[in-house]
């Protein structure tokens, strides 16, 4: 099964100590994520529950900086915090959802609660 290339992740960049992650994309699309966007927006099930609406989860006094990134097979990312959390699976289709460039949230709106994927 062939990958679309806007959902195929060709690059990772994530500094030691920032508070982005940036994804360059097989279309030529980049991403850039603030990590408060992808810790509120974590897909795991002790964040999320199991309603199947994605909602975005305020990150007040939790730490925002990630102690790794580990690639898992040809479809997600797991983001290992520095608080220990680390459960959720960012499906590369996830990733691209949650972008929040004008391009791929036209109508902007501060936090949407997103649709079941």
């Amino acid at each position: 099964m062939s990958v679309e290339p806007r959902n195929k992740c060709v690059a990772i960049r994530s500094p030691r100590g920032g508070t982005t992650t940036e994804i360059d994309w097989g279309d030529g699309h980049k991403s850039r994520y603030p990590h408060e966007i992808l810790r509120g927006y974590c897909p795991c099930a002790g964040c999320q529950g199991h309603s199947g609406t994605i909602r975005f989860i305020p990150c007040e006094g939790i730490q925002l900086e990630l102690e790794d990134i580990e690639v898992v097979g040809n479809y997600a990312l797991r983001f290992q915090w520095f608080d220990g959390h680390g459960t959720g699976l960012y499906s590369y289709r996830y990733l691209r959802s949650i972008c929040q460039c004008d391009e791929c949230r036209p109508v902007k709106t501060d936090r949407p609660e997103m649709p079941r994927l």
